[in-house]
C-alpha cells in the first residue's frame, strides 16, 4: 500500500476510533458495535477496508471475528514519516541556532 492509500485508509474518523480500541486488545465486531454506537454493517464496512489495507487481521472463534491492529503497516508509515522528522529536526535546530545568535 501506498503512504496516500494509508492516509486515505486512516482518514476516515470511525476508522480511527475502531484502531484506538483495537490499540488496547483485541475485540470481537459486536464488542466494537457496543462501544463505538455503530451499526453492525457499517462496522463490518470499516475493518473490511482496514483489513483490506493490512492495519488489522482477523481470526474466528466460535461464531465471532476477532480484529486486531497488525504493526508492519504503521512501521512503514513511522519509517515515512521519520524523513519528515529529521528534516523538520534540522529546521528547528537552524532556528534555535539563529535565536541563540540574537540574544
Amino acid at each position: 500500500m501506498t503512504v496516500v492509500g494509508a492516509f486515505a485508509v486512516l482518514g476516515e474518523a470511525n476508522r480511527l476510533r475502531i484502531l484506538e480500541h483495537l490499540r488496547g486488545s483485541e475485540h470481537s465486531v459486536g464488542e466494537l458495535v457496543d462501544r463505538l454506537g455503530l451499526s453492525q454493517p457499517a462496522v463490518s464496512k470499516h475493518l473490511r477496508v482496514l483489513r483490506e489495507a493490512g492495519f488489522v487481521s482477523s481470526r474466528i472463534a466460535a461464531q465471532q471475528r476477532i480484529y486486531r491492529i497488525e504493526p508492519e503497516p504503521f512501521a512503514q508509515l513511522e519509517h515515512w514519516l521519520a524523513q519528515y522528522r529529521r528534516l523538520w529536526d534540522r529546521h528547528l535546530d537552524a532556528l534555535e541556532r539563529h535565536l541563540d545568535d540574537q540574544e
